[in-house]
């Protein structure tokens, strides 16, 4: 029992770093109704930018940090602007796969500044954990753990009880309809996608600073994490992306323990094929997709 509570709160603890950035995809994906392939590559970038200044300059952690956020915040920038606003609204198609092809850019560039494969992050805190009893805990995971949960009651409050969370819901629901209240939806995407991009560049931060170390497949890995926790929790569900995120670093870590590493990865990819045979919209964003079902069968 002890190993099972042991491996449950090492599994919570990756798994918020998961919620975080599936939160990032929720938020483009909930607005425009299509998926940033990108957004992993953007927070990879910017990481890099932040490695550079603590390799170069001997920067300290906060330093580090607001380069990092502020470095994934430009590239999201970019990337919204060269594949979602200037490809018409139907295109979704066009959208995703030239995100795909600045996903390659983007490693690219990160692969000339910087050619080393790893390089150095530092860390959060020198204190690397505390016990409770028999368990240890690390401090860079109970840290993302409440950045996670922070991040969510956040959201919660700007998408209920602000002008910007109606417009934005406005646009997500019916992005004509939006147009004739007087809402710019291109103005909203805009702000979603640095909105998303601030958290991303946070999540990586706080993942990095707990590794200690970047790479060029930070982005890839990223990617696939944040959308396999997407698709789990539900699409367009910012609840699901947390709960999805935490479920996958409950399986990983559970598998990895019990299994072996040789099948962590498997067992994300057979849990989530079976939830999407049983509930396709996700685990909390069947009710979205139920919803969008009627909208179709009534027109």
């Amino acid at each position: 029992m002890t190993d099972f509570i042991q491996t449950t709160l090492d599994g919570l603890s990756i798994g918020s770093a998961y919620a975080l950035i599936a939160l990032g995809f929720t938020l483009v994906f909930g607005v425009m109704r299509r998926i940033n392939l990108s957004y992993g590559p953007s927070i990879m970038l910017g990481a890099f930018a932040g490695t550079w200044v603590f390799v170069t300059l001997d920067a300290q952690p906060w330093m580090v940090a607001a380069v990092t956020i502020a470095g994934t915040i430009v590239v999201g920038m970019y990337v919204e602007r060269l594949c979602f606003w200037s490809i018409r609204k139907n295109a979704a198609i066009a959208s995703m796969v030239s995100s795909f092809v600045i996903w390659m850019q983007l490693e690219e560039v990160a692969t000339i500044l910087l050619p080393g494969r790893t390089y150095p992050y530092p860390e959060l805190f020198t204190i690397g954990g505390f016990d409770i009893g028999p368990y240890f805990v690390r401090i860079e995971h109970v840290t993302t753990l409440a950045v996670a949960i922070f991040v969510l009651i956040m959201l919660r409050l700007l998408l209920y009880r602000t002008r910007f969370g109606l417009a934005l819901r406005a646009v997500s629901d019916d992005p004509v309809a939006a147009v004739y209240m007087g809402i710019s939806p291109a103005r909203i995407t805009f702000w979603a996608f640095g909105l998303a991009s601030l958290i991303g560049g946070v999540a990586g931060y706080l993942l990095l600073a707990a590794d200690q170390q970047v790479t060029p497949y930070f982005g890839l890995w990223a990617t696939f994490k944040g959308l396999i926790a997407m698709m789990l929790g539900g699409l367009g569900s910012i609840p699901g992306a947390v709960v999805g995120g935490l479920l996958l670093g409950l399986i990983e870590a559970h598998a990895q323990w019990y299994l072996g590493n040789a099948v962590k990865d498997l067992s994300a990819y057979l849990v989530l094929f079976l939830v999407l045979v049983f509930r396709p919209g996700g685990l909390l964003g069947q009710g979205i997709a139920d919803r969008h079902a009627q909208a179709f069968r009534r027109i």
